[in-house]
């Protein structure tokens, strides 16, 4: 695989790992996908629920728990590593700001447009940054919307870009009349994004990486959307059920133990669908139950907590604890593949091998094609022997 260089960040594995919150992923999966030679990506989203005073101190409880998370994990790594921000939560500048202080090399930029946040940093004094911005979107159209407005507004651009599809996990970026009908394919998403930001390639004249996510599950998954024009691949799904992850076995266990048809969407209190793994607490609130709660504050700017039927970080974060009665798993439309728990060192190995398979594929089918064409169809000696060490 070509490593994926954002800026003057080099990552030889061409992975960004998911995001995951609540309390998916901290510092243990991100800092040895770090390890492994990916970007390591810690989710911010109601972080501070891992700590004691969280209902009291929301605020200071979510800054101190990223900003614990951040300096774990470095002591855990020297690779690189980033934090996952949800623009629409309430304390998405403050947590913004906290990352920034680690001096974290990479923020991810979700749920919700960044416009403004150039202006932000100018305000704050914010200054010498190496860190990287990377907005995540669902469609070209909102990747031009981005790159457009801080052009035009602030002679700057973001550094990459992710596209994530609609085969993700977790919250989904399509409305649910999109997700019933035929989807739109990722690599179509990539081509269409790729062709948008070549004109700010050339005006700023450097190069913008477009990553791709959703339903990204393989090493074929990653051969095949690189093909289609991404530098990298972010992926989440394939990480959860690994030793290192930091929800609990339950949690991973629910990955290894579905099927295919337990996949499904839910609606979101925060009015977004999601990819979940079905089970007993999905089938209850979407039978129109509720599960009661008390919002001690509005942690998501979207979300109308009077009327709500469950509290959604709350589900979540009983979920990564092994509760799943009162939560459940949001995972990506290939799960169901999942076989075991392994450690992420196997788990890249396994990416790697699968990527060289197609690589191979590829290969042979050219070669014997243009032999076919030719009239020449003798099979060359050309099957290499794989070396798994070094894979």
């Amino acid at each position: 695989m070509n490593p994926l260089q954002i800026g003057n960040l080099r990552a030889n594995l061409p992975i960004i790992q998911g995001g995951m919150g609540v309390a998916i992923s901290l510092s243990g999966l991100a800092s040895a996908v770090a390890n492994a030679g990916g970007i390591g990506i810690i989710s911010a989203v109601a972080i501070g629920m891992t700590e004691p005073d969280y209902m009291k101190n929301y605020r200071e409880a979510n800054k101190r728990a990223l900003r614990k998370e951040i300096r774990k994990a470095r002591s855990l790594t020297n690779g690189i590593l980033g934090v996952n921000l949800m623009v629409a939560v309430t304390d998405y500048e403050e947590l913004f700001t906290v990352a920034l202080e680690e001096k974290i090399d990479v923020i991810i930029l979700g749920a919700g447009l960044p416009l403004h946040l150039p202006q932000y940093i100018h305000d704050k004094g914010i200054e010498n940054i190496h860190t990287k911005f990377i907005p995540k979107v669902s469609s070209a159209k909102a990747a031009r919307v981005i790159f457009s407005y801080w052009a035009k507004n602030y002679n700057y651009i973001p550094d990459a870009v992710v596209v994530e599809g609609p085969m993700a996990g977790g919250h989904l970026g399509f409305k649910r009349d999109e997700l019933d009908n035929e989807l739109v394919p990722l690599s179509q998403l990539v081509e269409e994004t790729v062709h948008e930001l070549s004109v700010f390639e050339e005006d700023f004249e450097k190069e913008i990486p477009v990553i791709a996510g959703g339903g990204v599950y393989s090493g074929k998954d990653i051969y095949d959307i690189m093909h289609a024009g991404a530098k990298g691949v972010k992926m989440g799904t394939r990480f959860v059920p690994t030793n290192e992850c930091d929800a609990s076995k339950k949690f991973k266990e629910t990955y290894v133990n579905c099927s295919e048809e337990d996949i499904t969407i839910l609606k979101s209190p925060v009015g977004l669908p999601g990819r979940a793994i079905n089970n007993s607490f999905v089938e209850k609130i979407s039978s129109g139950e509720t599960e009661p709660f008390k919002c001690y504050w509005k942690c998501l700017k979207s979300c109308d907590s009077k009327n709500a039927p469950y509290c959604i970080a709350q589900a979540l974060y009983n979920a990564a604890n092994g509760n799943l009665d009162k939560g459940f798993a949001f995972a990506g439309s290939k799960a169901y593949l999942t076989k075991s728990i392994q450690p992420v060192k196997q788990v890249v190995m396994e990416l790697k091998i699968e990527y060289y398979k197609a690589k191979f594929r590829e290969y042979l089918k050219n070669i014997l094609n243009e032999r076919f064409v030719t009239g020449n169809i003798q099979i060359p000696n050309i099957i290499p022997v794989l070396d798994i060490k070094k894979v």
